[in-house]
């Protein structure tokens, strides 16, 4: 992956380039970046042009700037595919960056070939009593990584994956986030629940792990209800980071979506 900056941003993103081919855009979960998508990357770069960045505060993307915050994300996406000639992307987040994927899909309709929203929820109708149990969780992780870094990380790391191995991998990338980058996360709450969601020109395929947390399943069930005809897929063995627990599951289910008109699942 060649690494490149936007200019007058903090973003950095990586691009995997191939001629004549559709491209990816991965979008990462909270605390950790872009590599919780390594297993994608070397499986899906012989087949497609892949995008990946590390959202604001969140691996390399911290030299930010006065009034920069997680709200400007959208944009600077947007920004990215001008600079690089992107047209039309599929989309693919998982928990933070399913919010973030959805958030771009409202503004930049255009430039989405297909959303994959996994350990999300949806965030033009999120409940407002799972809302309130969300927001009372993370206060609860913020109070946790502002004591300590390794003590939340070490928390964290159960919540965020289910397998051993997942649950070292975002461990490792987990105790590199800083303390401050909290900040510029504060202005996520801007992007739920004020739009209304427009039919959608593109297919959508939500999901999570069979052992994420309860109030993440039922989030699923009521993002089909209101989008009876996206796609759904609950992942056998993985808790919140499906990609990183089932792997080779993932990779498959992904480009089956992609390849086989959408409608298996």
């Amino acid at each position: 992956m060649k690494q490149y900056h936007l200019e007058k941003s903090p973003i950095v993103y990586y691009i995997s380039r191939k001629e004549k081919t559709e491209w990816i855009l991965f979008i990462h979960a909270a605390f950790v970046n872009h590599n919780m998508f390594q297993t994608q990357i070397d499986y899906f770069r012989d087949k497609y042009n892949i995008l990946t960045l590390d959202i604001i505060g969140h691996g390399k993307s911290t030299k930010v700037r006065k009034g920069d915050s997680i709200d400007k994300m959208s944009a600077w996406i947007s920004e990215i595919l001008k600079t690089e000639k992107i047209e039309k992307i599929h989309i693919v987040g998982i928990s933070l960056g399913a919010v973030l994927a959805q958030d771009f899909a409202n503004q930049y309709p255009e430039a989405v070939q297909s959303l994959a929203c996994f350990g999300g929820y949806d965030i033009n109708n999120f409940d407002a009593k799972m809302q309130k149990e969300n927001s009372a969780s993370q206060t609860l992780m913020m109070l946790k990584a502002l004591f300590s870094i390794k003590w939340f990380a070490k928390s964290n790391k159960k919540i965020s994956a289910y397998t051993l191995q997942a649950q070292k991998d975002f461990y490792e990338m987990n105790i590199q986030f800083s303390k401050k980058s909290f900040m510029y996360l504060s202005s996520l709450s801007s992007m739920v629940n004020v739009r209304q969601t427009e039919p959608r020109k593109y297919p959508l395929l939500i999901g999570c792990g069979k052992y994420d947390i309860p109030m993440e399943l039922s989030a699923v069930e009521m993002w089909k209800k209101n989008e009876p005809e996206c796609c759904v897929i609950i992942f056998e063995g993985a808790g919140h980071c499906v990609n990183m627990d089932t792997p080779d599951k993932f990779n498959a289910a992904m480009e089956e979506f992609w390849l086989s008109g959408y409608g298996k699942y």
